[in-house]
């Protein structure tokens, strides 16, 4: 990768983001606002003594789902949109490579993810009172890999979609159970032995147990770093894949 090309392309990228206002509102302002509604989901429910509120123990769990799902979606679509459009087709014709191309998006996409996670954080911290072990730093870094994985997944899937609509069907294909199955409705070790294994092959699940560590500890711990590894490691092979499975234009 060419470090000059790189951030030149970061840079059209983020250019592009600032005059979509439609996307802005997607990243910034809904997070806010479905965490206004988990807070008054769960406010008289009630809490057996020395255990974490039922907001504390959602709350933090979705920090780290709304941006995998708003991120892939957004990034799916935009990329879909520019390989339809011809500008995918165009920009290979410059020194520019599909490396380079996915991870701009990528680092574009992971600096809006720190702002949307830092507005949500905000919003659960010291609005609603959030309350966690660990450091509410561990919690936004947390929250931005996780984005960054769904950017990263959403760029590997738009490959293979024609259509905006195709692109958003892959959400129930590939988002959906990961959900499902990342412990926030039941917990992991508590599945059947091959739900448990499908758990483990998704990459959210990794990303949910690490803001759980941080929840539970005051200090990061072993299985933390180790699910951030694993996070890391998912985003670079979907990025390697995106890249392997990129066309120039859709048929």
């Amino acid at each position: 990768m060419n470090a000059r090309i790189l951030a030149a392309t970061t840079g059209r990228i983020l250019r592009q983001l600032r005059h979509d206002r439609r996307t802005i509102a997607l990243l910034v302002v809904v997070p806010a606002a479905l965490l206004t509604l988990v807070n008054y989901m769960y406010a008289d429910q009630p809490t057996p003594p020395g255990q974490p509120t039922a907001f504390d123990r959602i709350a933090l769990v979705v920090l780290g789902i709304f941006p995998f799902v708003i991120m892939f979606l957004v990034t799916s679509v935009a990329m879909l949109r520019e390989r339809t459009s011809g500008t995918l087709e165009r920009l290979l014709t410059t020194p520019l490579s599909k490396l380079d191309l996915l991870f701009g998006y990528g680092i574009a996409f992971g600096l809006a993810a720190a702002v949307q996670a830092a507005i949500a954080a905000a919003v659960a911290y010291w609005i609603f009172d959030l309350n966690t072990a660990g450091s509410i730093g561990l919690v936004i870094g947390i929250a931005v890999l996780d984005a960054v994985l769904g950017v990263a997944l959403g760029l590997l899937c738009s490959a293979f979609a024609r259509t905006e609509f195709q692109a958003v069907q892959f959400l129930p294909v590939v988002v959906i159970p990961q959900l499902l199955l990342c412990g926030l409705f039941v917990a992991r070790d508590q599945m059947a032995g091959w739900l448990q294994a499908l758990s483990d092959a998704f990459p959210l699940s990794y990303a949910i147990e690490a803001l759980q560590e941080v929840g539970a500890h005051a200090e990061p711990t072993g299985r933390m770093w180790r699910d951030v590894v694993v996070m890391l490691g998912a985003v670079v092979l979907a990025l390697v894949l995106a890249a392997a499975t990129l066309r120039r234009r859709s048929g």
